[in-house]
Parts: C-alpha cells; sequence; structure tokens
C-alpha cells in the first residue's frame, strides 16, 4: 500500500467578520474577507480549510456557524473548526453548520474527558485536538492555551500521547515561537511529536517557502501541513508550493 498523500491546508483566524493574521498569536491585522479567501484558496487546490475562532475564549462560544454555512455552499473540501468548543452541543452546532471535523485545545486542557466523549459521540475522524506549543529549552515544549497566552503545565510531548489516548484522531500542532513569523516550521517540535504519536500531525507555525513543506514531511514526518501568512500575504501561491513539493518526491494530490 503506497503511504497516503501530504495534505496542505490553509488556516483562515477570523475575528467578526474579518480573517485577520498576527505573529506569535499576537498584533492581529486583516487580512481579508472569509468567504473570498476560502473561495479562492478552494480553487486553487487545498486540501481543506482550518477555520479559528479567534475572539471565542473573549465570549465563551464559537461564533463561525454563519461563516460556515455560507463557505459550504460552493467549497467542497474538508473543514475543521476551532476556538470555543466547550460542549457536545458546540460540536453539533458546528457540524449541522458544514464543518467535517472540530478542534479543541483550551477545552482539552480543561476537560480532557471532553475529546473521549467527542469520540465516542462523532468518531475519532471528527476529533482534532489543537497544540499550541511554546519552546522551554533544548527538546522540551510546554503546551498552551488560550491563543497561546496561558501554560498548561503538560509537556507537549507528553499530553500529545494523552490526547491520543483520550481518543483524538489528529492533531494540529503549532509552534508559538514560530506562528505568523514565515521563519519556518520548528522541525524537532514536530519530528518529536510525529514520533511520540501513531494519528496523523498536521504541522503549523512559520511556513515561508515550499522548502518548509518538504522538510515538514521528510524530516518532520507530518502528515499535513498548514498555511496562513505566506499565502494571505501572496508570496507563494498553492500552485507553486504543490508543484515544488511534487519536484521534490513529495506525495501530494494531484489536480
Amino acid at each position: 500500500m503506497s503511504p497516503p498523500n501530504v495534505r496542505i491546508l490553509v488556516r483562515l483566524d477570523i475575528k467578526g467578520p474579518h480573517v485577520i493574521k498576527g505573529i506569535n498569536f499576537e498584533g492581529l491585522r486583516v487580512v481579508g474577507d472569509p468567504h473570498e479567501l476560502a473561495l479562492k484558496y478552494y480553487h486553487e487546490g487545498a486540501d481543506g480549510l482550518i477555520y479559528m475562532d479567534a475572539v471565542a475564549s473573549l465570549y465563551g462560544r464559537n461564533h463561525l456557524a454563519d461563516i460556515i454555512k455560507q463557505t459550504t455552499h460552493n467549497i467542497f473540501i474538508p473543514l475543521v473548526v476551532g476556538g470555543g468548543i466547550r460542549s457536545l452541543t458546540d460540536v453539533e452546532n458546528i457540524l449541522n453548520s458544514g464543518a467535517d471535523q472540530i478542534a479543541i485545545n483550551s477545552a482539552s486542557i480543561g476537560t480532557p474527558e471532553l475529546i473521549t466523549a467527542i469520540s465516542h459521540h462523532f468518531g475519532s475522524q471528527c476529533m482534532v485536538v489543537s497544540i499550541e506549543a511554546k519552546q522551554k529549552g533544548p527538546q522540551q515544549w510546554e503546551a498552551y492555551y488560550d491563543s497561546g497566552r496561558e501554560p498548561s503545565g503538560w509537556d507537549v510531548i507528553e499530553w500529545a500521547k494523552h490526547v491520543e489516548q483520550l481518543g483524538a484522531g489528529e492533531i494540529l500542532l503549532t509552534s508559538i515561537d514560530q506562528e505568523g513569523t514565515r521563519r519556518g516550521f520548528d522541525l524537532n517540535l514536530i519530528n518529536a511529536v510525529s514520533n511520540a504519536v501513531s494519528i496523523p500531525v498536521i504541522a503549523a507555525g512559520g511556513f515561508s517557502s515550499p522548502d518548509d513543506l518538504i522538510k515538514a514531511t521528510h524530516q518532520g514526518k507530518a502528515n499535513a501541513v498548514c498555511i496562513g501568512s505566506a499565502l494571505h500575504y501572496n508570496d507563494y501561491s498553492l500552485h507553486d508550493i504543490r508543484q515544488a513539493a511534487q519536484t521534490a518526491g513529495v506525495l501530494v494530490r494531484q489536480l
């Protein structure tokens, strides 16, 4: 059996009616309209979109249902939605809006049993745990929550193993130190987590060029990469990235 294709995902951080982007989760700037950007990336060949409600922790709930409903009218790729999801009812509402998977971070730290409950009710394939990692020393990272503001006390590698045991079907792994910097992925972090778990790992935080995708999959062993700033600011197109990956021998979906 041949290995599965590496997925190229696009992250859209949403605040109100806008897509926003910052550096290290701070200094947020408006970069576009959610529906226009989603449609653009869909037509360019994204394998999926990751929607994150950037202010969900402030309001205590996810506000993306209407945006997701609008998106699913004419976009037919998997949608992952996260931010402010704290209960099975929240999950059901998001899935009914058109999402394929949900991502939780803060709730997984505060209520780890929610991972198991979601996995049992909706299937582990639906359950993505978002891990925001901040480096604390050589080969040592701590898991943070609340958009990278609050330390959890959990070692990232141990937390990754734990969420897999609880029923997570996938991990969205973001380096807080690299997020939005366009300085490249934290390959040591990606590799350490990928080696510690058997579920797919999505590498996020720091994409700067197609070479980062190649390194994340070859050296980091990631199953997917998540890109934001480099696309929003037109550093590269998804076509450029996919072509470079194919040239380097990375298995990606043929368009």
